[in-house]
């Protein structure tokens, strides 16, 4: 379904309504955080738009970036002791135009302080079922934890299979193979032969992630070791990426330069960690968080694979 103009805005006005009265509900407060930063984002499959401020350098860093998630601010909220809390604003990602992607898009983004990723998935499930209830419509709600996905449905274990037998069940694709990392075969995995699988009226939650996707989520110690997370989709595509948020500075800046590294060995730039998020971060309570994309959410309700239909003006034309 392709929305006129007023429809595409109403659809939207309409949604923000539904979010920020879902919160209100539930005590979670809305807040604004900044949208140029200092530091950048160093996951090495995000790139990022930088900036230079022209200002008195008294103002702080010339080099800022804008967000690509207002994550890092808001876990800052939480340490100085704000509690449950949200955001519903632009974010920014280079690179990312096309049919499905526009470089500038809507993110809303909660946490909430005592919570596991577990009982974060019911009430993000709770809000996309309340979203989609908004336009007439119902999905089914499927959860299942990564391991076992992929045992039922492909046959093959991800924490313990050899690497050839992840690419082999790819060959169709006729991927080059350079470059990639068994991960990166795994997320291959799902995009390519699970998420086409989804059914359009269901809600698919994949949770308990190999540790090497970790993220900023905790580890679970185990055999094998799990990062807990869960990645919500709605028919073929994923709309929230949740975490049991990690809260060690000293891992999470160990992840930092491991993201470096990665980037280094791309030839992508290093991008300066977040010294403030780190200064704070083992004073952040235990709590998860999750990001939803808007525009992703939207296109589900209205049925549409274009990202187009649901901004008033996409990059082309802005």
């Amino acid at each position: 379904m392709t929305l006129h103009l007023a429809g595409r805005l109403h659809l939207r006005a309409r949604l923000y309504g539904l979010i920020r009265v879902f919160f209100a509900e539930r005590d979670v407060l809305e807040v604004e955080t900044p949208i140029l930063s200092a530091a950048g984002n160093t996951d090495p499959n995000i790139q990022s738009f930088s900036t230079t401020f022209s200002g008195h350098v008294d103002a702080g860093s010339r080099a800022r970036w804008l967000r690509t998630s207002p994550e890092y601010p808001l876990k800052r909220l939480l340490a100085a002791g704000v509690g449950d809390c949200y955001e519903l604003g632009r974010v920014f990602r280079n690179g990312e135009a096309g049919g499905r992607h526009n470089p500038e898009f809507t993110m809303l983004e909660w946490y909430r302080v005592g919570w596991d990723h577990h009982r974060l998935m019911e009430e993000t499930i709770g809000l996309v079922e309340a979203a989609l209830a908004m336009v007439g419509r119902r999905a089914e709600v499927w959860v299942e934890g990564y391991r076992q996905l992929f045992i039922d449905e492909l046959g093959i274990d991800p924490m313990h299979a050899p690497i050839d037998d992840l690419r082999a069940l790819l060959d169709d694709f006729h991927i080059e193979p350079d470059g990639l990392t068994r991960d990166d075969w795994l997320d291959l995995l799902i995009t390519h032969r699970l998420q086409p699988t989804f059914p359009t009226n269901r809600i698919t939650v994949i949770h308990d992630y190999p540790a090497s996707q970790c993220a900023l989520a905790k580890v679970r110690p185990g055999d094998p070791p799990m990062a807990e997370r869960f990645e919500l989709y709605l028919g073929r595509y994923e709309v929230a990426n949740g975490y049991h948020e990690l809260n060690d500075a000293a891992e999470q800046r160990r992840r930092f330069e491991r993201d470096n590294a990665v980037r280094r060995s791309r030839g992508q730039p290093e991008l300066p960690i977040d010294e403030r998020l780190l200064d704070v971060l083992d004073a952040m309570p235990d709590c998860a968080g999750v990001a939803l994309g808007i525009e992703r959410l939207l296109m589900c309700l209205v049925g549409t694979d274009a990202i187009a239909d649901v901004l008033a003006f996409p990059f082309s034309e802005a």
